[in-house]
């Protein structure tokens, strides 16, 4: 078993927590063609933090629960940066969050 797992989940949490503090958690979903879209990061159609939430998140979830390999690279922390160049004070932790989370995939298993 890959001994990143535990620390990957932990982390899709943290990751959850702090879109819900911020108020970028949404209750409803955006619609299935906005999901579908074939853009990185559904960029065309999707909010950064709706990415998050609708892609990001269920499909890391889905990786931990079917016990497949996870990606040995992120670059998520470099898109979110450029999302908050202007207000990187207001999502501080989230960036500090997504760097983490690169680097734990970045490490060897």
């Amino acid at each position: 078993m890959d001994v990143r797992v535990n620390a990957v989940a932990e982390h899709l949490l943290l990751i959850e927590r702090e879109l819900r503090v911020q108020g970028w958690w949404q209750e409803e979903a955006p619609s299935a063609e906005a999901l579908a879209s074939r853009e990185p990061f559904c960029v065309d159609t999707l909010t950064f933090e709706q990415w998050l939430q609708w892609i990001f998140l269920p499909r890391m979830k889905a990786l931990l629960e079917s016990g497949a390999s996870l990606p040995s690279v992120s670059g998520i922390q470099a898109m979110a940066e450029m999302v908050y160049q202007q207000q990187p004070s207001v999502a501080r932790r989230l960036l500090e969050l997504l760097g983490e989370f690169d680097r734990l995939l970045t490490r060897t298993p």
